[in-house]
């Protein structure tokens, strides 16, 4: 019997443990992909603990995958066996909407099916991510990973590159742009490095003086502590686009100002409630806007892993093994890492030998 071995909640108070099940039979597009590392993505604690309450249980969280193709459907093209493989979000859409038709499958009208927790579009079981030996993904849905990347800062990529990636190409980030980006975690310190590989003047916004030396390492600079009001005045009215990734409620008003005329702040962090709302004469007598952005489609994400294989870009990660992921889930919980957790799948293969 083909069985994948794994780490689940039972329900939302209990802690990741070993789990087993059967995955689905390939299918004509399918691509079977052996996991060597999995990202620990905010949103799977929110979802392993439900405070989003649509969580299923069972919940095998992971959607920051990084594997090698093991077995393909009989009409499966574009991967073979001993292909190196990446699974980010999502593993399906309606693909007839004009989101889908457009390549922006994280809009899909339909709503895209996630990697884990969703709902198969097929057979209606629910999805099992990243945690896990194996992972079966339609290609459509997989993606290629560079050769000459360090695999274990790739994962995050899936998630966290793609964030920060699609709203930095989308509002036009590049040489001669002043960027700033808010907060220095998993997705602020991806923003710092694509803003600077993209050729922009980046300014990293902190409340924390202790992270100044590592956003200047990371790419930045310049780093504002935002808590200084006489530090943002001198950047008012000077920055093109703002990424802003604090998932934290906090006013967004003393960022709005420091936008040129025209400009945009684009929110990808989803507070657990929402921000006070901006004022709204400081973004009519500028014409500024404040934006959000989902994740990216299919073809962007590819195009963000080419940049990022050009350009040499990984993600800071401290590796764990599965056992430690609850600890690691604490530690998230307290900003704890710089700046993103992997899990080295080998130790579930060999804790399941054992």
């Amino acid at each position: 019997m083909n069985i994948t071995y794994a780490y689940a909640a039972q329900d939302a108070q209990s802690r990741l443990a070993p789990f087993s099940y059967t995955p689905r039979e390939l299918r004509d597009h399918d691509v079977q992909i052996e996991v060597l590392f999995c990202g620990v993505c905010h949103s799977d604690l929110h979802q392993v603990r439900n405070e989003w309450k649509n969580t299923v249980f069972p919940v095998v969280p992971g959607h920051e995958i990084v594997g090698r193709v093991t077995a393909v459907g009989a009409h499966t093209a574009r991967y073979h066996v001993g292909d190196l493989v990446g699974v980010g979000c999502m593993v399906d859409s309606c693909r007839t909407c004009s989101s889908c038709e457009e390549g922006l499958e994280q809009y899909c009208e339909d709503g895209f099916t996630a990697t884990y927790n969703g709902k198969d579009r097929q057979s209606g079981a629910i999805t099992y991510g990243g945690y896990s030996t194996r992972v079966v993904v339609n290609e459509d849905f997989v993606l290629r990973v560079p050769e000459n990347l360090e695999l274990s800062g790739v994962a995050p990529l899936l998630c966290a590159g793609i964030t920060t990636y699609s709203p930095l190409r989308h509002w036009g980030v590049g040489p001669g742009k002043k960027v700033g980006i808010v907060g220095l975690g998993g997705l602020g310190h991806m923003g710092v490095k694509l803003a600077h590989a993209m050729g922009a003047y980046v300014v990293l916004f902190t409340t924390s003086p202790s992270k100044i030396a590592d956003g200047k390492r990371l790419g930045a600079d310049e780093v504002v502590v935002s808590r200084d009001a006489s530090q943002m005045a001198q950047h008012t009215n000077s920055i093109d686009f703002i990424l802003n990734t604090v998932a934290a409620q906090h006013d967004l008003n003393p960022f709005i100002e420091l936008l040129k005329r025209d400009g945009n702040m684009t929110l990808v962090g989803v507070p657990e409630y929402d921000h006070p709302a901006p004022h709204v004469a400081t973004l009519i007598f500028k014409r500024r806007s404040v934006a959000g952005s989902l994740i990216g489609g299919i073809a962007e994400t590819q195009e963000m892993l080419d940049f990022c294989g050009k350009h040499g870009i990984t993600s800071d990660i401290e590796m764990i093994q599965i056992n430690q992921v609850n600890e690691a889930y604490e530690r998230m919980l307290k900003s704890d890492v710089k700046y993103r957790f992997v899990i080295d799948i080998d130790s579930l293969r060999q804790q399941t030998a054992a």
